[in-house]
């Protein structure tokens, strides 16, 4: 099993939750989360004073899925989060020991 994590720009939420939806992914958790790479912020004008905004806006998506869905997956998420221009985000994707379901003590793939 494999955890998958994403950072992307927040107005692709939408199209990538249909999109994951089409290839069967129902689960997932939204973040509203804030940082920056090399996109290193930008200046904004506010009531005539000039500031700093370098913590960006963007949504991270995790989704825990069996090892032959990790593919589909991501591709799905290189497509439709890809606007071409900086900021875009990032995917991650790491092992997971064990999963269990509270409800009902399922555990491992099971459990997803």
């Amino acid at each position: 099993m494999k955890k998958i994590e994403a950072i992307i720009k927040p107005f692709k939420l939408d199209e990538v939750k249909d999109a994951l939806n089409e290839i069967g992914i129902v689960g997932m958790t939204i973040s509203e989360v804030r940082g920056f790479g090399r996109q290193k912020g930008h200046k904004e004008l506010f009531r005539g004073s000039e500031y700093v905004v370098d913590l960006l806006p963007k949504i991270k998506i995790e989704i825990v899925v069996k090892d032959e869905m990790v593919r589909p997956v991501v591709d799905t998420l290189m497509k439709t989060a890809r606007t071409g221009n900086i900021g875009d985000g990032k995917i991650f994707v790491s092992a997971l020991e064990d999963i269990f379901r509270i409800r009902t003590g399922e555990e491992g793939e099971n459990a997803v």
